[in-house]
């Protein structure tokens, strides 16, 4: 090029610098060494292994040779079924995967997943789970009238299902044992056979051991967003959620951080947590979306 030969140092004054020039490139990435972790995938409410197809064929292009496990456990309807039965079927899928990889394995668990995956590491001793996916889950509950609900309970509206949910029969279904209505807190608390206990709401024999043992997770990545249009609040999926006045609290101002009573603040004290809220995506299409994909769940795939 023109001017090039003016501007050329001697060689010598190269050698000299060559040193200097390289402190000021940018570092390439390091190249990944082995194999990937495993990953496993956990479906949610009236869902399938099919549903997960673009996001298996994602993981396949990004990280080829990856092992990757989409549960086929609970399917459909069966997903209604009480989620303490749910817990404890996805764990004995799960267990032997995390026993063959010592070096560990991630879960990705969408909407109600997120729920049973976060009680199974809470009841699972000893689990080598690096990357806890929660993919617009509803993890401090839910409080909103969906599709889902109204196909449920066709007389019911959210002000009044509490009358159902917090009682036994109502307990013997999956979404009830997740509802939490902030309008009847003392029911919830007394009643909730599953999210109360998880989130160390009300005292328990295991709640130590439940919080020693989720706090074994690597990483907590949670996504969700404004435009779920089914997660009610969609905070809930960073564990947010609404006050007596229905007014969201952050998950800085929920009590269970406040108490650190399954370990919430000491992940994040510990820079364990991950938020990734992304908005324009609806409920049904987080796990297909090439983009949430590239932004919140690959980087955490090692």
């Amino acid at each position: 090029m023109p001017g090039l030969r003016r501007q050329r140092l001697p060689s010598a004054w190269a050698l000299l610098l060559l040193p200097f020039l390289r402190l000021l490139m940018p570092a390439a990435p390091a190249p990944h060494r082995g194999s990937y972790k495993p990953v496993i995938v956990v479906h949610g409410l009236f869902d399938s292994s099919y549903s997960f197809r673009h996001l298996l064929d994602y993981i396949n292009e990004t990280h080829p040779g990856t092992v990757v496990t989409v549960l086929d456990l609970f399917d459909g309807r069966e997903s209604l079924r009480p989620l303490w039965e749910q817990v404890q079927g996805f764990r004995e899928a799960v267990v032997p995967i995390m026993e063959k990889a010592p070096e560990g394995v991630h879960l990705i668990c969408y909407s109600q997943g997120g729920l049973v995956c976060r009680a199974l590491l809470s009841v699972t001793d000893e689990h080598n789970v690096d990357s806890f996916i929660s993919l617009a889950s509803p993890q401090m509950g839910q409080y909103g009238d969906t599709d889902y609900l109204k196909w449920l309970f066709p007389t019911s509206m959210r002000s009044n299902l509490y009358r159902i949910c917090y009682s036994p029969w109502g307990q013997e279904f999956s979404i009830c044992n997740y509802w939490h209505d902030p309008h009847h807190d003392d029911l919830y608390l007394n009643a909730s056979s599953f999210l109360a206990l998880i989130n160390g709401e009300r005292d328990h024999p295991n709640a130590t051991a439940w919080r020693k043992n989720f706090l074994r997770v690597g990483r907590l990545v949670l996504i969700g967003g404004p435009d779920d249009g089914v997660i009610t609040p969609w905070q809930s999926s960073f564990f947010g959620f609404y006050d007596a006045n229905e007014t969201v609290l952050e998950m800085e101002e929920q009590p269970v951080y406040l108490r650190d009573s399954f370990g919430l603040k000491t992940l994040l004290a510990r820079g364990a947590i991950v938020r990734c809220p992304v908005a324009g995506i609806s409920h049904t299409t987080w796990h297909s979306n090439r983009t949430l994909y590239d932004t919140c769940i690959e980087p955490w795939l090692s």
